[in-house]
């Protein structure tokens, strides 16, 4: 067990607080869901990108699925091999795609003709074969939020499957250009297998037409969004989840990548923030703490759920929202939360804060980053330290 009050105590808050442990179970548990084939867990650094939780994921064997040239250099400076690193995302810059040709990553997704045509030219201008994929858009509906469903026609990801293919025969008449993988990646938090084995099956079809005139499919990346669980959902297990995939594979020989993300890490961490008083606006009760949608944004963006509780805190309980310090209206961690009374430096803890948490975390009000600690076998250290006013003000204070 986790002695968070103590951490608060040492650290002090507002604070992060990562369960190595934890994030070792979640990783081994899928990638043992797809051994039975050839696979690579390929961790979606965005969701938390912290050198030392990505050094842990290295030991344990992972990838890296990277949006950008600085995730790119976090997963090599944690030593993921370049082999096992896949750059992702809808916009890159001309920089940022030659620098990763230069660092000879595993390949780089594509997800438009107008990105494979700049990725073809930096290709040819550095006399290199770009290995590429093609995110394929299946236009299937995950069941999702809205902000986080990306395979859909509507959203901006990907592209269709007629597009696809002439994109694959173009890639494949290029001198600068090696098509060896397929890709797709529907949403996140997903929580239903039908839709994720129905884009599969769709993405898989494509691939055994490309295969059949020729072209050298060898990576079938059915890229992340396993859900996990906030409030009461149903999720679903790593291995059925591996064998909805392999079941719309049969005859090819092809390598699976995964890119779990939120899987990983979503469960295994906490953020830790402390009361510093109660009001009351009419039958309205407020519980106002030291850490704001600046340190966890999901909350104000999504209306995303994440449990709550008092450490240490029994008796009646009555609703409350849990807000921060933050000068706007949606600056909030919990509404209604059914709480007890609580007293100035109570510790509130909030659960499932390991994905999309500090790595969406801002300096907004001029608002200090928190601490990140990691805990591993109950032994705690820091891995990120907190910010100071100085470093803030490190980029302007020459100007003044």
């Amino acid at each position: 067990m986790i002695n968070f009050k103590e951490l608060a105590k040492k650290y002090d808050t507002p604070l992060y607080v990562y369960d190595f442990d934890k994030i070792e179970k979640d990783f081994l548990e899928l990638k043992n869901a797809f051994k039975a084939r050839k696979s690579l867990i390929a961790y979606a650094v965005k969701a938390n990108s912290n050198l030392s939780v990505l050094k842990k994921l290295s030991e344990l064997g992972s990838g890296a699925d990277c949006v950008s040239i600085g995730e790119i250099k976090r997963a090599l400076l944690a030593g993921i091999p370049k082999y096992k690193i896949v750059f992702s995302g809808v916009g890159k810059r001309d920089e940022e795609i030659e620098e990763a040709l230069k660092l000879d990553i595993l390949f780089i997704n594509l997800e438009s003709e107008a990105e494979m045509q700049r990725v073809e030219e930096i290709a040819m201008g550095l006399g290199k074969k770009a290995r590429i994929s093609i995110r394929v858009n299946p236009n299937i509906d995950p069941k999702t939020h809205p902000y986080i469903s990306t395979g859909l026609h509507e959203n901006k990801f990907g592209v269709d499957i007629d597009t696809a293919k002439k994109m694959y025969l173009k890639a494949n008449n290029s001198s600068f250009l090696e098509p060896v993988g397929i890709h797709f990646h529907i949403g996140s938090q997903l929580t239903k297998l039908e839709p994720i084995k129905e884009a599969s099956q769709i993405v898989a079809d494509l691939t055994r037409s490309l295969i059949k005139i020729g072209i050298d499919i060898k990576f079938f990346d059915v890229g992340g969004g396993l859900g996990i669980e906030y409030k009461d959902e149903t999720t679903i297990k790593p291995y059925d989840y591996a064998q909805a995939i392999f079941s719309t594979l049969k005859g090819l020989d092809l390598t699976v990548i995964c890119e779990p993300g939120r899987f990983i890490v979503g469960n295994a961490g906490y953020f830790l923030t402390k009361v510093l008083y109660e009001k009351v606006n009419g039958d309205k009760r407020f519980i106002i703490v030291d850490g704001g949608m600046n340190d966890l944004l999901r909350p104000s963006l999504y209306k995303a759920f994440h449990k709550v509780e008092v450490l240490d805190r029994t008796g009646d309980v009555s609703k409350a929202d849990v807000v921060g310090p933050v000068c706007e209206s949606g600056d909030f961690l919990a509404k209604d939360a059914e709480l007890p009374k609580t007293e100035h430096n109570d510790i509130i803890l909030v659960h499932s804060a390991g994905a999309y948490g500090f790595v969406m975390s801002s300096n907004y009000n001029t608002r200090a980053r928190a601490a990140e600690v990691a805990v591993e076998k109950s032994k705690d250290r820091i891995i990120r330290d907190r910010e100071s006013f100085e470093d803030l003000i490190s980029k302007e204070r020459k100007y003044i």
